[in-house]
């Protein structure tokens, strides 16, 4: 290990000596060249043309060197760009001497200069025959794994521009999250919803029953929240006449870290009116159709060894049933019946001394049994009301929401329902919810009486949801762990 770190100081010691060479000749961090194209482009245009060494058009690229051989008076390298990869070529009788020395003396990780004609290699290979080459900007840090990419999982998500740099997979990836993000604004826009944008930082923290962070306010001398949820702004909005909103939000819990779960995360949440949340999964199943067309181009991908089929109907079943499906020793008998749920409970760990109601009871089975089985697409439907604080409670059985939670592979992907709008029943629900968090509980949400005075006004019938994009990116790029779809990840 000492070794390795003696090698790369004295690398680095090498590289701030070229440096200081460049210097000396006014040859160091220049800003002063135009005339740039892409790599993509330069393959496309030669894709278009049949004979290309006659046609002696010159192209222009910059971006990182990311490769070079050097045999005698000729020499291969490669030049790296946000669209790709191209070869090109050097021959020491076509640059100057300084020239053919500054490519000699450069090295793997700088930012270069190519300037050329095209032509094709013996082996069928595009290439640019340099005419000219400067070093732009000077790398004085060796690039890690330079023949194998940049393996160590730590490392990639602390300093991800080294993965970026390394790992086409990885451009792939983020690629392919904002080819997402902008198929749902495409998606959305095209039904004639309106983005908008409501506080992240907030008085009373609303929208979902999560522990919020906490920051202040200095001029103000106030506590303020970070947003744990947009939702009670969003509908705040409903009551002030829009029918159709959507905003791609960022959020922030105080909670754990795992492969599924990070402080910051980023969701899209979006309301209409006088709609219920049957619309809003008939929405939710259209619009992943869409996205995964148009952006894997196919309806059937592969999840971690496990095939996705998006084109079949998406699977609804109901809370009490997937419990039912997936545990013998509850039966229709049972499933409503408080002690032999505990019963049950304590055979697989689950801690019943805080559940006072037979809905929290099944809630909490079906998360530790059915969630993690639940691998193709599915909507479960029928929530306890007793863990829907902010869903309408279903008119012809008070003890479930009108409400649902969609799946893939174990992960909750959304989260909608039809919206309560009823102020008095919204005002006890908040102050069960004080109840809760005074006896203890940190993920309880506060009262928020401006939001019930809100409602007073009135608030259309409306249903709404929310989509976890981060998730929902993990389950079309392949990837086991949401760090692996954060840019910027937190960590410790």
């Amino acid at each position: 290990m000492d070794d390795k770190i003696d090698d790369s100081h004295r690398l680095i010691l090498e590289r701030r000596k070229k440096l200081e060479v460049l210097k000396k000749s006014g040859n160091f961090y220049k800003n002063n060249l135009s005339g740039n194209v892409s790599c993509k482009f330069v393959i496309n245009c030669a894709n278009k043309k049949n004979t290309i060494d006659n046609d002696k058009k010159i192209f222009i690229i910059m971006g990182r060197m990311m490769s070079k051989r050097i045999m005698g008076q000729s020499s291969f390298a490669n030049i790296k760009d946000e669209s790709g990869k191209l070869q090109f070529f050097v021959n020491k009788k076509k640059l100057s001497e300084d020239e053919f020395k500054l490519f000699k003396d450069s090295d793997i990780g700088d930012i270069v200069y190519v300037e050329g004609f095209l032509f094709k290699t013996k082996t069928g290979e595009l290439t640019i025959n340099c005419n000219r080459f400067e070093v732009i900007t000077k790398s004085l840090r060796p690039l890690p794994e330079k023949f194998h990419g940049l393996t160590d999982q730590e490392i990639k998500y602390r300093k991800r521009y080294l993965d970026l740099i390394c790992n086409e997979s990885t451009w792939e990836t983020f690629n392919d999250r904002f080819k997402i993000i902008k198929e749902i604004r495409n998606f959305f826009d095209s039904k004639d919803y309106i983005e908008v944008e409501t506080p992240m930082m907030q008085k009373i923290p609303g929208g979902a029953t999560a522990r919020p962070f906490i920051t202040h306010h200095n001029a103000l001398d106030i506590d303020l929240f970070m947003r744990i949820a947009p939702e009670l702004y969003l509908k705040r909005l409903i009551v002030g006449g829009f029918d159709k909103i959507y905003e791609i939000n960022r959020n922030f819990r105080n909670e754990g870290i795992s492969s599924k779960h990070n402080p910051e995360f980023t969701m899209i949440e979006f309301y209409q009116t006088y709609s219920t949340y049957v619309d809003m999964m008939k929405l939710t199943e259209e619009l992943l159709k869409d996205i995964v067309n148009k952006v894997k181009e196919t309806l059937v991908i592969d999840y971690q060894g496990t095939k996705l089929d998006f084109g079949k109907p998406f699977k609804k079943v109901t809370l009490k049933n997937s419990i039912l499906e997936l545990t013998k020793k509850i039966d229709l008998e049972s499933i409503d019946d408080g002690q032999k749920l505990k019963s049950f409970c304590n055979t697989i760990d689950i801690d019943t001394y805080n559940l006072k109601s037979v809905g929290e009871i099944q809630f909490a089975i079906f998360e530790k049994i059915v969630e993690p089985n639940l691998i193709e697409p599915t909507f479960i439907t029928e929530y306890p009301i007793e863990v829907s604080p902010l869903a309408r409670a279903n008119d012809e059985n008070h003890n479930i929401a009108d409400r649902f939670e969609f799946f893939i592979m174990g992960k909750e992907i959304a989260n909608g329902f039809s919206e309560l709008n009823d102020p008095e029943d919204q005002k006890k629900r908040f102050e069960k919810q004080v109840k809760l968090k005074s006896s203890g509980d940190d993920e309880a949400m506060l009262f928020d009486g401006d939001y019930i005075e809100a409602l007073e006004y009135g608030m259309p019938p409306t249903a709404g949801e929310g989509i976890g994009i981060d998730r929902l990116v993990m389950i079309l790029t392949n990837s086991p762990s949401i760090r692996d779809v954060l840019l910027f990840p937190l960590m410790r």
